[in-house]
């Protein structure tokens, strides 16, 4: 779950500016390193069920130059007994256009495993998933690369209850998703206290979430717009993500209050 609970958002169209094409990189850069720990509650306990890890570097994939972001997510050993989970998301983003280039899904969750290896062709407008051919809107995402390219939106442009729309080609199909910005205030987490901005981005309904409004994500109110923490209900119980490290900011971490 600790992997999908962070990368698992978003579902249905929304009517605003669209911030996921035209955008320049600002918030992350080559070595940055993000680390989380994921809290599970079933009741009046928070417990400390997983890991995740959070690379960024820079590559060249086919004479072009990308992002490669990783995202490696796990169950503590005292917990696979419940639900095992080791996930691995890996997106090769280009760097001039935030976009993905290829997208590698490797999960095993509950005994339950599969891989989903996709590549995007921007000049044809599509996605080769499995040898065969998807057509895709022009600034797609994949899972992974949308939470990245998130961070580089500017949210002083929009007032709470905004929609900021965006298309992500997840399992062979594309969804018309959307963040809403619900404003800023300050935070208090296992590791300190930020200023904050908060948002709620509408999740895709699956196994573990149902779909709706009901995740809540806290990004650092700075130039690195840093997930913070990640409020969500699932089927049973609810789970809480929040930042416990990080390596080689883009920019200076002025959100911290106390820390």
């Amino acid at each position: 779950m600790t992997l999908l609970l962070i990368l698992s958002m978003w579902h249905v169209p929304a009517m605003a500016q669209n911030d996921f094409c035209n955008t320049r990189n600002t918030s992350y850069q080559s070595g940055e390193l993000l680390q989380f720990s994921v809290f599970y509650n079933m009741g009046f306990i928070w417990i400390h069920a997983g890991d995740a890890v959070f690379t960024t570097q820079e590559k060249n994939l086919g004479g072009q130059k990308v992002f490669h972001i990783k995202g490696d997510g796990k169950t503590l050993s005292s917990y696979e007994w419940f639900y095992k989970v080791r996930d691995m998301y890996e997106t090769y983003v280009d760097q001039e256009t935030l976009l993905p280039v290829r997208f590698i899904r490797d999960v095993n969750e509950g005994g339950m495993k599969f891989r989903h290896d996709v590549t995007f062709n921007r000049g044809a407008q599509s996605a080769e998933s499995a040898g065969k051919l998807y057509h895709i809107p022009q600034c797609t995402q994949d899972v992974l690369s949308a939470i990245y390219f998130a961070r580089n939106i500017d949210y002083s442009k929009y007032q709470p209850g905004d929609q900021i729309p965006f298309d992500m080609f997840l399992d062979d199909k594309v969804y018309s998703l959307y963040i809403k910005y619900l404003g800023r205030e300050e935070i208090k987490t296992r590791k300190g206290t930020y200023k904050a901005i908060k948002i709620a981005p509408l999740l895709i309904e699956g196994t573990i979430f149902s779909g709706g409004e009901k995740m809540t994500v806290w990004v650092s109110d700075d130039k690195n717009h840093v997930p913070l923490r990640v409020n969500s209900p699932i089927a049973v119980g609810s789970i809480k993500v929040d930042l416990m490290g990080y390596a080689n900011l883009r920019n200076p971490f002025d959100a911290i209050i106390k820390g």
